[in-house]
């Protein structure tokens, strides 16, 4: 009997969960083919792949357009060119799309997340920015719409392998008693940055601070990682996946990165889920579900593992952990303002604008300011106007952001 293949759409192919992501399929030639591939960075890097996948549609930023279509029309490829969000919302909605891989990084992920929900698609989210800004409305619609989302997050997808099968089918069964959940644990790696004091860590450098000790990531990422800011993401991620507050989810650092997160049960049980750091692992388990596939990761040797240590996470030295948990509690405009100031924050200290711990200097002076507070109060979850006021408010504080930054190189 012949299984059909799975059509994938790769939004966000350029990057290292594209990579990842289109090694599976490399690898599974039998079981996935790629419909739809888009990339707003790296022109040449798409085209490559369009070449070797020959996808029904590409998409990429409005400004690469006409030169790409002219490319892939002098390839004799009989691929189909989108350009800008209306692209990608396009591809996340197509009816021959089975499953949308939404790994496009920070904001710019959101509108194609939710039209990916409203189509009822199989979601793989990595875009952790589309919960953290537009939990309140996205994870509603998925139910609605039939639209399946499976965190390939390393930490959000080890936590719902932990959880029970009736759990991972329907968020809501987390709170029956039947099963037992106490809590959540997220583990952080500390980054870069885990053993150098505040000091060395306000000195440090644009390519000090995009080194991460085990991971392989893009500089935003790894940036977050260095602040901790990815895990307070993560964190605001992960309430909104698993139906859960902000006091139910606990982080510890980790630095082994070998225990990818825990579910702590009412009995005294911690179920953990291991694997060497490799993003294959994760990937595969949310493409393959409910079914196992071979990522071609390599096999963790439990000899080799001396210790696996744990410790309590520095808010003094990672403030914006608590900012994240601070803005989880205050509700979907801190959390969009969050994020907001932290993109345009990172920009700034990628451009040597500021330094790593001005970072969240930003975040804070946008989540106290009376204008934008002003705003938090809209009904951000509405499915007719929800995306308006979300990507406004969006708008607002990287605005507000970039004028604090600008006061603050003045002070300097």
């Amino acid at each position: 009997m012949t299984t059909a293949l799975q059509s994938l759409a790769v939004l966000g192919a350029t990057g290292s969960i594209g990579d990842s992501t289109l090694s599976l399929v490399r690898a599974h030639p039998d079981r996935y083919q790629i419909y739809a591939l888009t990339g707003f960075g790296r022109v040449d890097k798409l085209f490559e792949l369009a070449c070797e996948f020959h996808p029904k549609i590409i998409c990429t930023a409005p400004k690469h357009h006409h030169a790409l279509s002219t490319q892939i029309h002098e390839a004799g490829l009989d691929t189909k060119v989108l350009c800008g969000d209306a692209g990608l919302i396009a591809i996340a909605s197509d009816p021959k799309v089975d499953t949308v891989v939404a790994a496009i990084v920070g904001a710019a992920g959101l509108g194609s997340t939710v039209a990916a929900a409203k189509a009822g698609k199989h979601i793989l989210l990595a875009n952790k920015e589309s919960l953290v800004m537009a939990g309140e409305m996205v994870m509603p619609l998925a139910r609605r719409y039939g639209a399946t989302i499976l965190p390939i997050d390393s930490e959000h997808n080890a936590i719902f392998q932990c959880l029970p099968k009736a759990v991972q089918l329907d968020n809501h069964a987390i709170h029956e008693s039947a099963h037992g959940i106490r809590q959540l644990w997220l583990t952080a790696s500390g980054g870069g940055f885990l053993d150098k004091s505040i000091n060395e860590m306000r000195e440090a450098t644009v390519s000090q601070a995009i080194k991460h000790p085990n991971w392989s990531m893009g500089q935003k990422i790894s940036i977050d990682s260095a602040t901790m800011m990815n895990k307070g993401l993560e964190l605001i991620e992960a309430c909104h996946l698993f139906n859960l507050t902000e006091a139910q989810i606990k982080v510890v650092i980790h630095p082994n990165s070998v225990v990818h997160s825990l579910v702590e049960y009412v009995d005294g049980s911690f179920l953990a889920q291991l694997g060497s750091p490799d993003m294959r692992t994760p990937i595969a388990h949310a493409l393959a579900y409910p079914e196992r596939i071979e990522a071609g990761v390599a096999q963790l040797d439990l000899y080799q593992l001396a210790e696996l240590k744990f410790m309590a996470p520095d808010l003094q030295k990672f403030a914006c952990l608590k900012l994240a948990r601070d803005a989880a509690k205050q509700g979907t405009g801190a959390c969009i303002t969050l994020n907001a100031a932290n993109e345009i924050a990172v920009a700034a200290f990628l451009n040597e604008q500021i330094k790593l711990t001005d970072i969240a200097l930003i975040v804070e002076r946008c989540l106290n300011d009376d204008a934008i507070k002003a705003q938090f109060d809209q009904d951000f979850a509405d499915e007719n106007q929800g995306l308006e006021r979300i990507l406004a408010m969006d708008a607002l504080v990287r605005d507000m952001a970039q004028q604090k930054i600008a006061q603050l190189e003045r002070l300097a």
